[in-house]
């Protein structure tokens, strides 16, 4: 009998490692008590209304079918370097259809009593800032002290709490708190997060993103709280992570395989391979050298800029994650699985792997008259563990970090062009995964996606581990 994904319960499929606390799966019963007492039902009363028209998701609890919910992992605001308030990002993704949403500032999470000097504000974003945030939210939601005459009025900025409060719409739109645990060269993500963590440091760039996942699991284990951390960027200026150093990693189970932030090395470079690269070199030294389960890719937009600049915009990337239900535990949950994609404008209404037979099988959205080539990736068991280092064309010496592999690693085993696409593995695979590409743009582009993409995560490992 296939093995479909969507028809797998939260509370019986495995996390994608084991052993570590911030994956264990938790019982029905903490599950319920989360979801009644978590601080979901944060909306004021006219915005708990719901039409009689409308099923909510509470009406079909026993009957919930799995469905794809889109969201943002990696998003910044006023509370860091962001040019934007909070409230007035949250709104902005939930119009656009997103369905969750993690606001990851530098090293704070947004809580307590902020007020920010409108001159501040203005330097970083303009004018036009508290005009729109006032044209959208009126008088009695946005709070400001001192007078412009004076010259020292402020704003202030609103916590989570409050923004929650807001905007969430119980099964339709949902907010996670978060951080971006920012550590010289080591960004990690942690969503879910209930306090702050300060950078962990580290004499390396691989002991820093060690001490700093490690803090997120000490948190998650003295809490009782699920929390999935991520790296970003991995290619951000000249001291990125090496493939080598990833893989050794085992404890990091997802990274930003794409990173909407103009000029970020999303394609490498000379220097560095792209991420779709390292992606594959890593999960291949770490189902042959460590015994342990592949990354898992997320697409996200790192934004920054709300008001006209395009370096860190909105809207470019995202994650889908099939889930029953849109509660943080259930979210999380399916990510562990690896029941997610990322994209930067391709959609996929399946993604079905038969564990049985080996087949990964997905069916693509049609968007108007676009074409898709569907290419699926892996490395052989029996692949070629040759290596060489990576020669800089400018200075003729060898790259510190960057090691090439054989063509093996990151094989292309097929190619399939149309809406749908089936790969059977003949039991030579490490893995298989797939990258959808679209001949047409993305809506928000960057110069490092000049096409709509998605990303599904490695299948067929899991046999390959003990």
């Amino acid at each position: 009998m296939p093995c479909h994904i969507t028809a797998l319960t939260d509370d019986l499929i495995p996390p994608h490692h084991h052993g570590s606390a911030l994956m264990q799966p938790i019982s029905s019963v903490f599950l319920l008590i989360l979801t009644c007492v978590g601080g979901l039902n944060l909306l004021p009363a006219q915005a708990q209304s719901v039409p009689s028209d409308r099923t909510t998701q509470s009406d079909s609890t026993h009957g919930a079918a799995p469905r794809w919910f889109k969201g943002n992992l990696h998003t910044h605001t006023l509370w860091s370097d962001g040019d934007d308030f909070p409230d007035m990002i949250a709104d902005w993704y939930r119009q656009q259809g997103y369905n969750f949403l993690a606001l990851s500032d530098h090293n704070v999470l947004s809580q307590g009593m902020k007020w920010m000097p409108l001159k501040t504000i203005e330097k970083r974003a303009g004018s036009e800032a508290l005009p729109k945030y006032l044209a959208r939210f009126g008088e009695d939601w946005v709070q400001t002290r001192g007078s412009a005459e004076a010259g020292d009025l402020e704003v202030r900025l609103m916590p989570l709490e409050e923004v929650r409060a807001l905007v969430e719409v119980a099964g339709e739109f949902l907010m996670f708190p978060s951080e971006e645990i920012t550590d010289k060269h080591a960004h990690i993500n942690a969503t879910n997060i209930l306090e702050v963590i300060q950078p962990q440091g580290g004499e390396t760039v691989r002991e820093m993103i060690h001490n700093n996942l490690r803090a997120v699991d000490e948190q998650a284990k003295r809490t009782g709280r699920m929390i999935v951390p991520h790296l970003n960027h991995p290619n951000l200026g000249d001291k990125g992570i090496s493939a080598e150093d990833l893989a050794a990693l085992i404890e990091d189970e997802f990274f930003e395989v794409w990173n909407g932030v103009e000029g970020d090395g999303d394609l490498g470079s000379d220097r560095r391979h792209s991420l779709e690269a390292l992606w594959d070199i890593t999960s291949t030294l770490r189902l042959s050298q460590y015994n342990a389960a592949p990354l898992y890719g997320l697409a996200t937009d790192d934004s920054h800029h709300y008001h006209g600049k395009s370096n860190a915009s909105p809207g470019r990337g995202w994650i889908m994650v099939r889930s029953r239900w849109l509660t943080p535990e259930s979210i999380l949950r399916a990510m562990t699985r690896g029941d997610f994609y990322a994209s930067t404008g391709v959609e996929l209404e399946r993604v079905d792997f038969d564990a049985t037979s080996g087949t990964l099988t997905l069916q693509i959205k049609p968007d108007g008259d676009a074409k898709f080539t569907t290419e699926f990736i892996g490395t052989p068991v029996d692949f070629d563990q040759s290596t060489k280092p990576r020669i800089d064309p400018k200075t003729g010496q060898a790259v510190q970090g960057t090691l090439d592999y054989s063509a093996d690693v990151g094989k292309v085993f097929a190619t399939v062009s149309g809406l749908t696409a089936t790969y059977r593995m003949t039991g030579d695979e490490l893995y298989v995964r797939a990258t959808v590409t679209s001949d047409k743009p993305p809506t928000n582009p960057t110069t490092e996606s000049p096409l709509k993409k998605a990303w599904t995560q490695p299948v067929g490992w899991q046999g390959k581990i003990r």
